[in-house]
């Protein structure tokens, strides 16, 4: 999978601490660990403390701590993690999902989860809820995020990137709430969660089974019809895997989700304006890379 990268506005310089500068996140961290990693960080950076004082009340070795925050040596367990959060205000449940995630990715088995938990069960199984803001963001966008996702996930992975978007969402809410547009800020975080769990070829995610479910095919009710479009979608979509990101993402909500422009506006929090931008931008691409199918029972304006 490809690191987990979230585009957002750049943080707050936290308060002059004393002591080494944090070193930044090793390369070999994978895209879960990074998940959960990238907002505790920040959480950190932001809180003015130091890892002299965060190793007293964790208790856990100031050496042990840098690493940690650094995704260096062995993934942590959740005791850990757990006393982390409780010192950094860290929100706990949507922190144990990914943790756990990440612990299954790097190899690490159910059991292991589970007894990794013990003494801090409270925190890793009890829901606190999101803000309202979240709650309110997350009923609006919800289905569009899952139909985007169905066009390169499916089954436990298209639900996995659902629920890992709202809870990273969740860990950084305060930096969503300062950027430009939430509804932005959000869907970079759908963007990046689904393409690293997508399957790649020559580095770009590769358009699943779900995505040949588009209008056009439904509009053909015999095999023959069916078969061509078939043919005609594959090509097509190994066209649109080449956009770049801001034109990919308008090309699935229109043609393979069938949104709307007022739609695919609200649902990645950019002007109407530049949705048909990037539309346009992204035909002329097609245009001349394949003879584009007709949108036949495509989305209306």
């Amino acid at each position: 999978m490809t690191p987990l990268n979230v585009p957002g506005p750049a943080s707050e310089p936290g308060p002059t601490r004393p002591g080494r500068k944090l070193g930044p996140i090793a390369a070999t961290v994978g895209s879960s660990h990074r998940a959960w990693l990238e907002p505790a960080r920040e959480h950190y950076l932001a809180s003015g403390r130091t890892l002299s004082d965060l190793s007293v009340r964790v208790p856990f070795a100031k050496s042990k701590l840098s690493e940690l925050l650094r995704g260096v040596g062995h993934y942590p367990r959740w005791e850990v993690i757990h006393r982390l959060a409780v010192e950094l205000d860290i929100p706990g449940w949507p922190l144990y999902r990914l943790w756990k995630q990440a612990a299954l990715d790097a190899g690490k088995s159910r059991d292991w989860v589970e007894r990794s938990t013990e003494g801090a069960i409270t925190l890793a199984t009890t829901r606190f809820g999101p803000p309202l803001e979240h709650g309110a963001l997350r009923s609006i966008v919800e289905e569009g995020y899952r139909r985007y996702a169905e066009a390169f996930l499916h089954d436990e992975a298209l639900e996995a990137a659902v629920e890992d978007t709202f809870a990273i969402l969740w860990l950084s809410f305060d930096d969503a709430l300062a950027s430009p547009d939430i509804r932005r800020y959000a869907w970079n975080i759908l963007r990046a969660t689904v393409h690293a769990k997508a399957d790649h070829r020559d580095q770009r995610p590769v358009l699943g089974d779900a995505a040949f479910d588009t209008v056009a095919l439904r509009a053909h009710t015999t095999p023959e019809g069916q078969a061509t479009q078939m043919a005609e979608s594959l090509e097509l979509f190994t066209a649109i895997s080449k956009l770049p990101p801001a034109q990919l993402d308008v090309v699935i909500l229109r043609r393979v989700c069938g949104y709307p422009y007022a739609k695919v506006s609200d649902l990645l929090g950019i002007p109407l304006a530049a949705v048909r931008s990037d539309e346009r931008h992204a035909k002329r691409f097609l245009d001349d890379t394949i003879e584009l199918p007709p949108q036949t029972g495509g989305p209306t304006p």
